[in-house]
C-alpha cells in the first residue's frame, strides 16, 4: 500500500496535508507505521507550490528518508513544470535522487522525461490517466518495458461509475507490458477503486492527496488514519466475490 502524502493540494486543503519537508517527514513516518510501504510526495516551495527544485526536491527527500525506510518517490507531473525542456533540464539538475517518480503519460515531453530518469537510475512509475490517449501512447513507447510500474490513475470522482471507468482503464491497458499495475481514484471515487484494487488483487494507494475523506464521508485526520482504513478495507474487499 503506497501513500500519497499530500498531492497538488496547497494550504487551502487544511494543516493536515503535509506541505513542508519535515511535515512531510513526519507524516509519512506515521503512515508507515501505520502500514504503508511505499511513499509519493509532491515536493512544495514554501508558499505551497509542486516545484522539481533541485534544492527542494533534496531537502525534502533527505527529510523524509531520516524518518522511514520504504521507498519514496516524487512527482514529475507538468504542472510543476509547464515547459518540456525546462523540466527536462530541472530533472537533470537534481543532486539527491528518488527511488522513482510518477510520469504522466499524456503530458507533452513525457517519454523524455522517463528517459532521462531511467538513465538516471530512477525508477519510472507511468501514470495512465483515465479520460486521455495515455494507455494508447505507453503501449506502443518502447520505454514501457523498463518502467517500474503503471499507475492506472482513474480520475473520474463520481463513486458511482469510478469502478466502471477503473475498468475500461484497465481494459485499455492490456498487459501493460508485463508491468505490475497500481490501481488508484481520487475524491469521490477514491475508495470505490481502492475496493476495486482489492479484488483483482492489484496494488493500490490512499493518502490526502487521493482523498480528504473517510468511506464514511468524515473527514480524514491524517495519512496514517486513511492508510489503516485502506489496509482494513482493501484485505476486506480482497475477501469479497
Amino acid at each position: 500500500m503506497q501513500v500519497c502524502l499530500n498531492g497538488p493540494r496547497g494550504a487551502a486543503a487544511g494543516a493536515r496535508v503535509p506541505l513542508s519537508p519535515e511535515a512531510m517527514a513526519e507524516s509519512a513516518a506515521e503512515a508507515v507505521a501505520a502500514g504503508a510501504t511505499d511513499i509519493h510526495l509532491h515536493p512544495k516551495t514554501p508558499c505551497g507550490q509542486d516545484t522539481l527544485s533541485a534544492r527542494v526536491v533534496a531537502v525534502t527527500l533527505e527529510a523524509v528518508r531520516a524518518r522511514v525506510p520504504v521507498p519514496v518517490g516524487v512527482t514529475t507531473g507538468a504542472w510543476s513544470e509547464p515547459d518540456p525542456a525546462a523540466r527536462l533540464a530541472r530533472i537533470r539538475s537534481w543532486t539527491v535522487l528518488p527511488d522513482h517518480a510518477s510520469v504522466n503519460w499524456h503530458e507533452p515531453g513525457a517519454e523524455k522525461v522517463a528517459g532521462a530518469l531511467i538513465d538516471l537510475g530512477v525508477g519510472v512509475e507511468a501514470g495512465i490517466w483515465s479520460g486521455t490517449d495515455a494507455a494508447a501512447r505507453f503501449a506502443r513507447s518502447s520505454l514501457g518495458p523498463r518502467v517500474l510500474r503503471v499507475l492506472a490513475e482513474v480520475t473520474d470522482t463520481r463513486p458511482d461509475t469510478a469502478e466502471d471507468t477503473a475498468r475500461e482503464l484497465l481494459a485499455g491497458l492490456g498487459p501493460a507490458h508485463g508491468r505490475p499495475v497500481l490501481l488508484h481514484g481520487e475524491d469521490g471515487g477514491a475508495w470505490p477503486v481502492l475496493w476495486l484494487a482489492g479484488r483483482l488483487g492489484l496494488a493500490t494507494r490512499i493518502g490526502l492527496e487521493d482523498t480528504l475523506t473517510l468511506p464514511n464521508g468524515e473527514q480524514a485526520l491524517s495519512n496514517a488514519q486513511l492508510i489503516t482504513e485502506g489496509l482494513t478495507g482493501h484485505g476486506r474487499a480482497v475477501r469479497s466475490p
